[in-house]
C-alpha cells in the first residue's frame, strides 16, 4: 500500500509540473476603448480590415473585422517563443499575420496557427461595442 501511495503521489507531482504552461503568452490587463468613428479605426468599417494598436497587451493589439461583421482582437505577441515578445505583422491581404522572428503565420479569422513552427493560437481578447459607436477590448 505504501508503494501505491508513493506511485500515485509521484504521478500527481509530475503531471502538475507539465510543460503545457510553457510557451503561453503572459496574462496582462487589457482595457482599450475607442470610438469606431475614430479615423485610426476606419479600416474596421469593412470586412477584412485590420488595425494595429500599440501600447496594450504584451506586444500591442490587432483588431480585425471578419466577413461575418464581428470584430476580433488579438495580442500581437507571437505564441512561438512568447518570452521574446515578437510582435506579429499584418500580411497583405489582411487574412493572416506573420511572426517576423520565426516565420510562423496565424489566421486573423480565429487566431489559429496556419504555418509552422506555430502550434498555439494567438491570444484573443473580448470585444464589445456599446451604443453602436464605442469599441471596448478587455480580458
Amino acid at each position: 500500500m505504501k508503494y501505491i501511495t508513493l506511485l500515485l503521489f509521484s504521478v500527481l507531482v509530475f503531471s502538475a509540473c507539465s510543460k503545457d504552461d510553457e510557451g503561453r503568452i503572459p496574462d496582462v490587463p487589457v482595457n482599450f476603448s475607442a470610438f469606431l468613428q475614430n479615423p485610426s479605426l476606419s479600416a474596421l468599417n469593412s470586412a477584412g480590415g485590420a488595425v494595429v494598436i500599440n501600447g496594450y497587451g504584451v506586444a500591442g493589439l490587432i483588431l480585425y473585422k471578419r466577413a461575418d461583421g464581428a470584430i476580433v482582437a488579438y495580442d500581437r505577441c507571437s505564441s512561438v517563443n512568447p518570452e521574446q515578445r515578437c510582435a506579429v505583422t499584418l500580411d497583405n491581404p489582411n487574412l493572416t499575420v506573420t511572426d517576423p522572428c520565426s516565420g510562423a503565420k496565424f489566421s486573423l479569422f480565429d487566431g489559429a496557427p496556419v504555418k509552422a513552427p506555430a502550434k498555439r493560437p494567438l491570444k484573443q481578447y473580448s470585444v464589445s461595442i456599446s451604443n453602436n459607436s464605442q469599441l471596448h477590448v478587455t480580458n
